[in-house]
């Protein structure tokens, strides 16, 4: 049977534990998905975000997801309604293994039911998350690609002088 593995995420940026888990993604299983969320906690396009996941891996396929559902949480009402939207998502891909470095990685696996792979859950390869470098971009950018480091502090500064 082919392996074919998939991670999620809002990628915003998308910073050097993303790519840690993707890359293990890829290593492991024959074919690997990324699914990008639209969110609001940044400004950035998805498209553009997903941009630099085909930049640095062009080997992965990206699913979009728009306009998810707004209820999160690790609950079993907000975990079915997560993992019915991300099924539509997937449609017919037949999945076999989920990446991710939380908690609800085993929820998402259970329902998809596929095996949960489980990454740097305790941030030690990659002690980062994406809101730290949101809220300072100076001292978090040795987690960021050059690709994703340039693209990213060019249109926050367009965003800024926008607002200006």
């Amino acid at each position: 049977m082919k392996k074919i593995g998939f991670t999620i995420g809002k990628f915003a940026p998308l910073h050097k534990g993303h790519q840690y888990l993707i890359e293990k993604g890829i290593k492991e299983t024959e074919e690997f998905y990324v699914v990008i969320y639209d969110t609001n906690v940044t400004k950035i396009p998805l498209k553009e975000r997903a941009n630099w996941i085909k930049q640095l891996y062009p080997e992965v396929k990206i699913l979009y997801a728009k306009n998810p559902p707004m209820q999160y949480g690790l609950d079993k009402e907000s975990v079915k309604i997560q993992t019915d939207y991300l099924k539509n998502i997937l449609k017919e891909i037949p999945v076999t293994d989920f990446y991710s470095s939380e908690p609800y990685g085993k929820f998402v696996a259970k329902y998809l039911n596929v095996k949960d792979n489980r990454v740097d859950e305790q941030r030690i390869e990659n002690p980062i998350c994406a809101t730290n470098i949101r809220n300072n971009l100076p001292k978090y950018k040795e987690y960021l690609s050059n690709i994703v480091f340039e693209d990213y502090s060019n249109k926050i500064k367009n965003l800024e002088n926008m607002h200006k």
